[in-house]
């Protein structure tokens, strides 16, 4: 009896101390607010693939990683709040973050706490590492990260395109762009950017017109865009509302090129628009879509098997691209630890700068290389422009089966390559 409480005792008094072994990680999601449209797939990705580290590479030099996930439904308030309890009671090392509201309220914090923050928002805001631009309102973010294009590099991108397409179409005089989405910080970071842009190439640039983050009835904004003759609109919400837009744009019989930003199109939402999705541009940060080959694949196809046993579930452009943010604070993390060392938040921040090129091993032909300097997180300038092409009825079947079958598919347009200009640094 005595040697049994011995042993219940050990095990008592060993159970914390292997608690203490995790890394601990948040990782915040909006599964249930006005972004789960897309935050659902890209936190299901980053889920994912943190499990998968886990089970498959025993997580960071051998200690697992204890990820704290948390709903916050897209409540900036909410994710201050959740913020503050990760640092003071569970010590988290490092954060998947997710929109620009919570991400820009957070960046003072993660600096004081030496917190590298990996966000789902991709605003340009967060690329002064060094704090040198001496934009007004933008702050040093040297623990920000996110993966791929800035939505102001992503935007100024299209709108090369654009310009180039108005020419190819045999366009006559100036095309006519115009910003649409909410006031919100998420789609207005990339519009003085992008109207810049516009201009600078030629453009007759319009009042931007305004729609919610939410869907709903959004007849009167296409109207605008019919009596303005507009050639060429950017979609700044997530694809949840752009559908809306798209919808009722098609009801009027509006005749404009629509440009959606990195999260304002998907697979999914190619099937809730239906015919009204065809034609629709937007950036892909991966440097394939599902469904292609590439020696990556392999690996996203082990993740995803973790939540999807079965193999069946389509996983769209944001699941992947939620893999890859995930591996790169992953490979940080290894970086920090390497030789014995302790995995802080200074050591994992230093690790995001050990790299160039960089593509997370097993990712290979997946997630495009990023390059982070401590002074520029603009991991990288390069732009590749996807069309959304819809030939058929998507209401029926799934969108593995509709991608299967050619119905739907998402056609590589170009490749817009930026400069790095350092007076673009932040905005």
């Amino acid at each position: 009896m005595k040697t049994a409480l011995a042993i219940a005792a050990a095990v008592a008094l060993a159970t914390p101390a292997l608690a203490q072994q995790r890394i601990p990680v948040g990782h915040l999601m909006d599964n249930s607010g006005a972004t789960s449209d897309v935050g659902v797939p890209y936190g299901q990705g980053v889920a994912d693939t943190l499990a998968w580290v886990n089970q498959t590479r025993q997580g960071v030099a051998g200690r697992q990683l204890n990820v704290l996930g948390f709903d916050y439904g897209y409540q900036a308030p909410r994710a201050v709040s959740q913020y503050q309890s990760w640092t003071g009671r569970d010590r988290v090392v490092a954060i998947q973050g997710w929109g620009t509201a919570d991400t820009e309220a957070l960046v003072r914090f993660v600096n004081r706490d030496k917190i590298p923050f990996v966000s789902g928002s991709y605003s340009a805001a967060l690329t002064d590492a060094g704090g040198k631009s001496g934009r007004q309102g933008v702050e040093a973010s040297p623990y920000n990260f996110f993966f791929g294009p800035s939505y102001s590099d992503a935007l100024r991108g299209m709108l090369r395109w654009a310009a180039d397409d108005w020419k190819a179409k045999g366009g006559q005089g100036r095309p006519k762009y115009v910003h649409m989405g909410g006031n919100h910080p998420y789609p207005n970071s990339p519009k003085e950017a992008g109207e810049a842009m516009a201009r600078e190439l030629g453009f007759e640039v319009l009042p931007a017109i305004q729609f919610a983050l939410t869907p709903g009835d959004y007849t009167s904004q296409c109207l605008t865009l019919k009596q303005q003759g507009a050639n060429y609109a950017y979609l700044g919400n997530t694809a949840g509302s752009n559908i809306s837009v798209l919808r009722a744009c098609q009801t009027a019989g509006v005749q404009v090129q629509f440009m959606g930003n990195v999260w304002g199109m998907d697979e999914n939402a190619m099937k809730a628009a239906g015919a009204a999705a065809n034609g629709v541009v937007f950036p892909v940060r991966t440097q394939v879509v599902t469904g292609q080959d590439a020696p990556g694949m392999e690996t996203i196809r082990a993740i995803s098997r973790l939540s999807d046993p079965t193999g069946n579930v389509y996983r769209p452009v944001h699941y992947l691209a939620g893999a890859c943010a995930a591996m790169l604070m992953v490979e940080a993390m290894d970086t920090a630890a390497a030789n014995g060392g302790q995995v802080t938040g200074e050591r994992i921040q230093r690790g995001f700068y050990e790299r160039t090129n960089w593509v997370p091993k097993g990712f290979e032909g997946v997630c495009t290389p990023s390059t982070f300097t401590n002074e520029d997180h603009r991991g990288t300038m390069r732009v590749a422009i996807y069309r959304a092409v819809v030939s058929g009825d998507t209401s029926q079947g799934s969108v593995a089966e509709l991608m299967r079958a050619g119905t739907m598919r998402l056609e590589p347009v170009t490749t817009v390559e930026l400069e790095r200009k350092r007076e673009l640094l932040g905005w």
